[in-house]
């Protein structure tokens, strides 16, 4: 049996299948894949990759993933594997497909170093990211992510962040203008906002300016056909239905299943669409900007414009004005997604933590005036602690899947017991092999963050032994994997920190947070681009939080 052309055979038939949007098509090409799937497995069965213990699945077509796909708290799941079977254990996915789990800092530390190189994204990854933003930084891998990032990484460093910071607070006494317009209007003291919706676009308007010389003015409510996408995914119908459910499910799987029409998918198409429209305005007139500019006078997509290889020394060319676009998809979905869910989970964590509030309150009132760059990233000890431990306790993104690019041995700090019994303390992978890491689970875990690690606790940060020494293996910023770790690491984790830190800075001197139902609030996490929290009860995304104006 040709195990290569066979599946190629099969994935291309399938995908005339998917095309056709039929029910009974798209059955019968999913159990053509099963069929041949279980005949390639029965071929493949002698891999070199350790077989480890695991969780046993529901049933034996769709493993643990139906669980993993509905749970609103991944991290507990894998925490609990992790104690039950080792810091490496198998789990069984759709249609019997197995993925390896790193729960263990040695481990983690050691893949992530090797990331884009010996690990790479899997195939239903990387047609995801190209199918919303393109083939830029998040999807490259080896040299040309090497590349990729070197051209981006000037207007991310700690000089660039350093003069983008004023923009930063300019924008977000926009958003102080506005709540204290809509408390004005509202006449009784305070008003319920939905903290979700404002985040977004403080985060939106506050990286246009900042990295873009353009100003969205979401806060100031200028239409922005973009905007009008954004917005979209919070509605309360976005990727609702049974159907956009089950193929965005397959979808983490099987890449083709992404051409199956959706109205999520036809919201990713739009939004696109509508930030390639953006994108080519903003290229326009930075080109015509940056003419005889300095790196220090030119914004972050002028800085990609201007990009050189160092090896070659040529200018980017024409054909990389696409890549350049492609980038600029990139910043746009991580300002509007993973630093404004950032945001709104600090401001939820404080109002359901009035004590943490007013005690960050008064270090940030102690401090007179509107302090710089370098006084808010080390003046402000307990502002610092508020924000790591967000990062910490409500980390934006979840799990980190990849798979093995070549053969590999991964080392392990623990011993773990295989499924023959033998107990080892290194792993091997065979090219192929999957790979997860949830983000949740290292960030929470009691075995690595203490007893205390299930509690919202900033102070930890400020103690002597507040950090474990099991916390302290852990590679990431600041020992967190909030930010991801390796070549992969954030390359705008800097710019994120001082925006939450000038947001609760502006806020929390101004307002007062409470939670509308009081503190038995029940939060879930729902599917927005990314998975956001919202409060039980609401419709699509919201988070309302009652406000009032701080009167000393």
């Amino acid at each position: 049996m040709d195990t290569v052309s066979t599946p190629a055979r099969i994935y291309n038939a399938f995908q005339v299948l998917v095309r056709s949007a039929s029910l009974i098509g798209v059955v019968a090409g999913l159990a053509a894949v099963w069929a041949i799937s279980a005949a390639i497995r029965a071929i493949w069965k002698q891999s070199r990759t350790t077989k480890l213990r695991g969780p046993k699945g529901s049933g034996m077509f769709f493993g643990v993933s139906t669980e993993l796909f509905r749970s609103s708290d991944t991290g507990s799941m894998f925490e609990a594997w992790a104690k039950e079977y080792g810091v490496a254990y198998e789990i069984p996915m759709l249609w019997g497909q197995k993925r390896i789990i790193l729960c263990d800092p040695k481990a983690v530390a050691y893949f992530f170093s090797r990331d884009t190189r010996s690990y790479v994204g899997t195939p239903a990854h990387k047609a995801a990211v190209a199918r919303t933003i393109g083939k830029g930084l998040l999807w490259a891998e080896g040299e040309s992510h090497r590349r990729q990032r070197r051209s981006m990484a000037p207007s991310f460093n700690a000089t660039a962040v350093r003069k983008l910071s004023p923009a930063i607070h300019k924008t977000v006494d926009k958003l102080k203008v506005a709540w204290q317009a809509s408390i004005d209007a509202n006449g009784s003291g305070s008003v319920v906002l939905d903290v979700q919706k404002w985040m977004n676009y403080v985060s939106l308007d506050a990286f246009g300016i900042a990295g873009f010389s353009y100003d969205f003015d979401s806060l100031g409510g200028t239409p922005n056909s973009m905007i009008s996408v954004l917005d979209a995914f919070a509605a309360p119908s976005a990727s609702q239905s049974f159907w956009d459910k089950s193929v965005l499910f397959l979808s983490n799987f099987f890449p083709f299943a992404l051409n199956v029409p959706t109205s999520r998918g036809k919201m990713l198409d739009e939004l696109r669409a509508r930030m390639s429209e953006i994108c080519e305005l903003l290229i326009d007139n930075a080109t015509k900007e940056q003419e005889g500019a300095s790196n220090e006078q030119v914004p972050t997509i002028g800085l990609l414009l201007k990009a050189e290889d160092e090896d070659s020394g040529q200018r980017i060319t024409r054909e990389e004005r696409q890549l350049t676009q492609e980038q600029m998809r990139v910043l746009f979905i991580a300002s509007y997604e993973t630093t404004a869910i950032t945001m709104t989970w600090a401001l939820f964590e404080l109002a359901w933590h009035p004590d943490i509030q007013t005690k960050l309150r008064e270090e940030l009132l102690s401090f007179g005036g509107e302090p710089s760059y370098d006084q808010l990233s080390t003046g402000f000890p307990y502002l610092d602690a508020v924000v790591q431990e967000t990062l910490r306790f409500r980390p934006a993104a979840q799990e980190r899947v990849r798979q093995a690019n070549e053969d590999d041995v991964i080392p392990l700090s623990a011993p773990v017991r295989t499924k023959s019994g033998e107990v080892v303390d290194s792993i091997a992978v065979e090219r192929g092999t999957v790979i997860g890491i949830s983000i949740p689970c290292m960030n929470r875990s009691v075995a690595i963050w203490g007893p205390d690690a299930k509690v919202f606790r900033p102070e930890r940060w400020l103690e002597s032994d507040g950090i474990t020494k099991k916390a302290q293996e852990v590679k990431g910023h600041r020992h967190l994997l909030t930010f991801s770790d390796g070549p992969r690491t954030c390359i705008g984790k800097l710019f994120a920190v001082a925006e939450v830190k000038i947001l609760l800075l502006v806020l929390v001197k101004n307002f007062v947070l409470e939670m509308r139902d009081g503190p038995d609030t029940k939060v879930e996490m729902t599917r927005g681009i990314k998975m956001r929290p919202k409060v039980a009860g609401e419709d699509g995304i919201k988070v309302p939080l009652r406000i009032k104006p701080y009167k000393g």
